[in-house]
């Protein structure tokens, strides 16, 4: 049960970072933050979680269904 609940934190923050580089976007201030850094985050989130998903799916903490019929 664990493991599902950091997935969806993981997820929240993707989704948090997902909007802080809209709003750096949308402020369009070269002094600022730069947008990639915010990206950036994205990307080492997702990365995060598809490494936790094959983790967990490897040692049994999750199952996956055998077929989707």
């Amino acid at each position: 049960m664990i493991i599902k609940i950091v997935l969806v934190c993981l997820l929240i923050y993707m989704i948090i970072n997902l909007f802080l580089a809209m709003r750096v976007m949308m402020k369009d201030n070269p002094d600022g933050e730069p947008m990639s850094k915010y990206i950036g985050r994205r990307v080492m989130t997702s990365v995060i979680i598809v490494l936790l998903i094959l983790v967990a799916l490897a040692t049994g903490l999750i199952t996956p269904n055998p077929t989707p019929y």
